[in-house]
């Protein structure tokens, strides 16, 4: 009984909620979480988009005037939506493409190796897909959008 009343003994840490509307905006996440959550919106986006991929895939192989009438969507748009959008939205799914993809063998790696579920290892590896995607995304967009 005597620890009890010890002075020296320190006080539990306060665990609570967090308000959404106060606390997320200053709300520090940690680069591990922020792979995981671009890691679901990047698999989100993919699956949402993937008749548009599959259809896109179909005409691009059929024969080269699909393949030409593919490709000008990118330059003349299709309807009232101009092609600088449509080469947004394709830079949109290579970025989810490349951040599923790279995410997606960090988390492998994870599952197979024991050496690599450390706090720093998910730190660094974490920070590593984010710059690698996009670093890639970078390089593809500037393919896309004709800057070399």
């Amino acid at each position: 009984m005597a620890s009890a009343n010890n002075p020296t003994k320190q006080p539990r840490r306060e665990f609570r909620n967090i308000h959404m509307l106060k606390d997320l905006p200053t709300y520090k996440y940690p680069s591990a979480a922020i792979v995981s959550i671009l890691h679901r919106v990047s698999g989100a986006i993919l699956f949402v988009f993937l008749p548009l991929l599959i259809w896109m895939l179909d005409q691009s192989i059929a024969s080269q005037t699909t393949y030409g009438r593919l490709t000008s969507v990118f330059v003349t748009g299709i309807g009232i939506v101009p092609g600088w959008l449509m080469k947004v939205l394709a830079l949109l799914l290579i970025w989810s493409y490349l951040h599923h993809f790279i995410a997606g063998l960090r988390h492998l790696w994870m599952d197979v190796s024991h050496k690599a579920v450390t706090k720093r290892w998910g730190m660094s590896s974490a920070r590593a897909v984010l710059a690698l995607s996009a670093l890639l995304t970078v390089l593809l967009g500037a393919k896309l959008f004709g800057l070399y």
